[in-house]
């Protein structure tokens, strides 16, 4: 694997919430989770990739860790990037697929040239590689582009911010890219669709994403997960909405037996009402927004 592709490759599996310049104050969503026999976690919207560094803490984020027995990410070794590209390439090979360009949607095809050669993306380092795969790898290039990092990503900062406590995971970065590899070949055309088919302001609308991240704005989160990709039924169901609801269950687990867990994951799971927020009110759980 050449150098420049085990790069992009890194943070493929890291390209939902993605963002360009930060905005102050930062104020991400906080929730508590109360259960009725005295059960507490704490939900915590995090972005994934950043320019830079960004001081996500305060009073009632490190009340909440310091409450915390444990963290739960959604993929624990996030910070081990030479795994997780390990992962990704074996996954990811297709040595029969054909050749990328022509599993490109027909409506999408003169987006596809275009963002190829906006990106300066290689067509053989996409050669023998699954069509999701392939989206994936060229959406980490536009990141890329946009000066985002995942080393910089609020996902990792709370893994180090553990001190000592188990650090859990909802997935894994297995599991997590075998969800996209399950996906039907027709869904993972329209993946690569929806890719290269940017808008007209990509900077402008990553920016427009991590202010509502930063100000802990819902209402803005939920507007995101209606659009994009997550406009797509078959893609929400796989991508946001059935990951939301395994996660429930785990995380009810976690409370009946007692733990504490401080829940780190991407903003969009905790939006709207395919959010976990919603799904843990209706088992019967008070959630209430830390302000």
């Amino acid at each position: 694997m050449s150098s420049s592709l085990r790069k992009v490759l890194i943070g493929a599996v890291l390209v939902l919430l993605a963002a360009c310049q930060r905005p102050e104050p930062v104020h991400p969503a906080l929730w508590q989770v109360d259960g009725p026999g005295g059960q507490r976690a704490w939900l915590f919207g995090t972005i994934h990739a950043l320019p830079r560094p960004v001081d996500w803490r305060s009073p009632r984020i490190d009340a909440a860790l310091g409450q915390a027995d444990r963290i739960v990410l959604e993929v624990a070794s996030i910070d081990d990037d030479q795994a997780t590209a390990q992962v990704f390439a074996r996954l990811a090979a297709a040595p029969q697929a054909a050749p990328l360009r022509d599993r490109v949607p027909p409506k999408a095809r003169a987006d596809y040239a275009r963002y190829v050669e906006k990106y300066g993306a290689r067509e053989d380092d996409l050669r023998g590689q699954d069509t999701w795969a392939a989206a994936l790898v060229l959406a980490q290039l536009a990141q890329a582009d946009l000066g985002s990092d995942s080393a910089n990503g609020v996902d990792r900062a709370v893994k180090a911010a553990a001190e000592g406590r188990p650090v859990e995971e909802f997935e894994g970065a297995d599991a997590q890219l075998r969800i996209f590899d399950a996906l039907p070949e027709t869904e993972q055309r329209d993946l690569l669709a929806m890719v290269v088919q940017q808008g007209s302001d990509p900077r402008a609308e990553a920016q427009r994403l991590e202010q509502a991240w930063a100000k802990g704005d819902v209402a803005a989160l939920t507007r995101e997960t209606q659009g994009g990709l997550l406009a797509d039924p078959e893609l929400r169901a796989a991508l946001l909405v059935g990951r939301n609801r395994a996660w429930t269950a785990r995380l009810e687990t976690m409370l009946r037996q007692g733990q504490r867990p401080f829940v780190a994951v991407g903003a969009a799971h905790l939006a709207g009402p395919d959010g976990l927020p919603a799904m843990l009110a209706a088992r019967g759980y008070r959630v209430s927004r830390v302000q």
